[in-house]
């Protein structure tokens, strides 16, 4: 006997989406803090060999993250991320093919507040990245501070995140077998400062560590845009060289994180909290752009290759803008 079940009303199916997207922000916004709380406390209760096997296990798997993670399949197939996608939505779209045989480093544009294109998209199975690439195996990277969290550090390498730095993404790109897809945000923290609604400002005209790896390996570089990145938080008005610029900047220098000071809607209402709006992301990954192996690459090679990805950047923006709305007089501009 087969049982069925009710479809799940409209409003039902909304509260779904929200809860889903509130407990995202609250893993990266609170969950980090609550860890190292819970990882401090359990040893002054009656629960401190919780603490003491885990500090165990975290020395002798000290190096796990820089040398692929370690993922979960069943938390990147979890049906909360679905809700997620939906309630953007979010969307994934593949403009060539891609060799399973090779390794690939795309570069994700722009950052955004909370770059929830490039976690949902990367990080989960929720928009089909393993039936859109079959054979590839995504890692995005992520500030490597977070990976020095008890207990978080297990979760965000579940998804198949990966400290940002040249040892990691070494790892990744030097398997001979091929397969893997390094994805960067290129502008990283500090690019998330300019990230406002109709913004499409990028950090990226002397970024160029992300071109020299490549080089160094070989490996095949491919731009992505997330249209629509910048559009789901609204941002306090911080133009360079106003006080609360400076705050932040200086702020990310000692922290190395950045602190936009964002705002959309909140939970129960429309008007203010901290609940991106409902507004359509798509991820659109370009085509593959070969580059020639080479170890010690001269600056004019690595700006010959770097001007190279900037151009195929712009025209996967130009070429794709029209569908997400965006006004034809608008183009990148690279800062």
């Amino acid at each position: 006997m087969k049982v069925e079940f009710a479809p799940l009303s409209v409003p039902l199916q909304r509260r779904l989406q929200t809860a889903s997207v509130v407990q995202w922000i609250f893993s990266f916004l609170g969950l980090a803090q609550c860890c190292t709380a819970a990882f401090i406390a359990l040893f002054f209760t009656r629960f401190w060999l919780v603490s003491a096997l885990y500090a165990a296990w975290w020395l002798i798997d000290r190096e796990k993250p820089s040398k692929g993670g370690r993922r979960i399949h069943m938390l990147r197939n979890c049906i909360v991320w679905r809700y997620m996608r939906d309630y953007f939505p979010i969307m994934l779209v593949k403009t060539a093919e891609l060799d399973p045989r090779q390794n690939y480093l795309v570069g994700f544009h722009p950052h955004g507040v909370l770059a929830a294109g490039a976690f949902l998209n990367f990080c989960t199975e929720a928009s089909g990245f393993s039936i859109l690439f079959p054979g590839i195996t995504p890692h995005l990277m992520m500030l490597s501070l977070w990976f020095r969290i008890p207990f978080f550090r297990d979760y965000v390498m579940s998804g198949g995140l990966i400290p940002s730095d040249k040892q990691s993404a070494s790892y990744v790109l030097q398997k001979p077998e091929g397969g893997n897809l390094l994805a960067i945000i290129v502008g990283g923290a500090q690019e998330a400062l300019d990230a406002h609604p109709g913004s499409f400002t990028l950090l990226l005209k002397n970024r160029k560590g992300f071109v020299r790896l490549a080089i160094q390996h070989g490996t095949p570089l491919i731009p992505a845009f997330s249209f629509g990145e910048n559009d789901v938080f609204d941002q306090v008005k911080n133009p360079k060289g106003s006080w609360l610029r400076r705050i932040q900047h200086w702020l990310q220098q000692i922290m190395g994180i950045s602190l936009p000071l964002f705002h959309a809607r909140g939970i129960f209402q429309y008007s203010f909290g901290l609940i991106p709006y409902r507004r359509p992301i798509c991820t659109v990954v370009g085509k593959p752009i070969p580059v020639q192996k080479k170890h010690r690459p001269s600056e004019e090679e690595v700006d010959q290759v770097h001007q190279k990805y900037l151009d195929e950047l712009s025209k996967l923006f130009e070429k794709h803008k029209a569908k997400y709305n965006v006004p034809e007089d608008s183009h990148l501009e690279f800062i």
